[in-house]
């Protein structure tokens, strides 16, 4: 299965005309993970054509408003529109509480969510897929994110079909690793099957420089980071904890990740985004910026 990113919003705290507020979509077999909700969310996926109710979880970075403005409208949506299922709504302490606050300003959302206050360490392990999570530095408790999809053990489909082996329990026995017989002959699993490698995506949306955002990052397929201000604003970036173009592409050089996407950029270098590619590239070549209603497949 592949993995398809689209890109919600990528503004800062000032949206633009052609940014929104920070909001990220992951689809991944039956999953999809919203990762963020800035004010108007609910409205991007309508216009990417986009069925909110087939959401499965949320994660929350931070609850600063342009992250987090859009979950009382998201979860109205729902609500509205006869979401079933249970939302599983992963965010740094005190999400719980906040989640019970909008309820008293906009009354109790009638669906089923299922809140879960997550600061470190892997936070979802599923059979295919796990998320892990870090703290990162920012002016209130904030997470970062890391999608890994496992490595798999695949079955080599031209030897199978060379020793006309049917389908059967045998070949569930192989894809675990376990050697089987089949008429009479022993057939090693390590010849028959192949590892197909997982891939590696990381999220760390507001955030000053930190080690933690090198770790998780570590080895990424891609990595999706906030790029809020230019070189020429460190020191704006330094008082608001939050990182320049030339910090991000830094991150993703230590990390050694494959590719780097900027997102979460200032309004104020909406027309400049030039000069925060090229800042970013004079360290980290594979960098790209994001824009709102960018798709991308892993």
């Amino acid at each position: 299965m592949k993995i398809e990113i689209t890109f919600l919003g990528t503004g800062s705290a000032i949206p633009t005309a052609k940014r929104n507020h920070t909001a990220i979509l992951i689809n991944y077999g039956a999953e999809n993970i919203l990762i963020d909700c800035g004010e108007g969310t609910q409205r991007q996926f309508k216009i990417a054509k986009l069925n909110p109710c087939k959401l499965t979880r949320i994660l929350l970075t931070h609850w600063h408003a342009d992250h987090a403005l859009g979950i009382p409208g998201l979860l109205k949506t729902l609500d509205m529109s006869d979401y079933s299922k249970t939302l599983y709504i992963y965010g740094p302490k005190g999400t719980k509480e906040k989640i019970r606050l909008l309820e008293k300003i906009y009354g109790k959302f009638r669906i089923n969510p299922e809140i879960h206050e997550v600061s470190s360490g892997i936070l979802i392990d599923e059979k295919e897929f796990l998320i892990e999570t870090k703290p990162v530095p920012h002016k209130m408790p904030t997470n970062a994110y890391a999608l890994i999809i496992k490595d798999k053990l695949r079955l080599r489909k031209d030897i199978l079909k060379k020793l006309k082996l049917p389908s059967s329990p045998l070949l569930g026995k192989l894809q675990q690793g376990k050697d089987v017989t089949f008429k009479g002959k022993k057939l090693k699993a390590k010849n028959m099957t192949y590892l197909q490698k997982g891939k590696k995506i990381t999220f760390v949306l507001d955030s000053a420089m930190s080690n933690n955002s090198i770790k998780l990052a570590k080895n990424s397929d891609i990595l999706i980071c906030e790029s809020s201000y230019s070189s020429k604003e460190e020191e704006k970036a330094r008082e608001y904890c939050h990182l320049t173009a030339k910090q991000a592409a830094t991150i993703a050089k230590k990390a050694k990740v494959k590719k780097l996407i900027l997102t979460h950029l200032s309004h104020k270098n909406e027309h400049n985004t030039k000069l925060i590619l090229d800042e970013a590239k004079k360290v980290f070549k594979a960098t790209h910026v994001a824009k709102d209603f960018d798709k991308i497949i892993v």
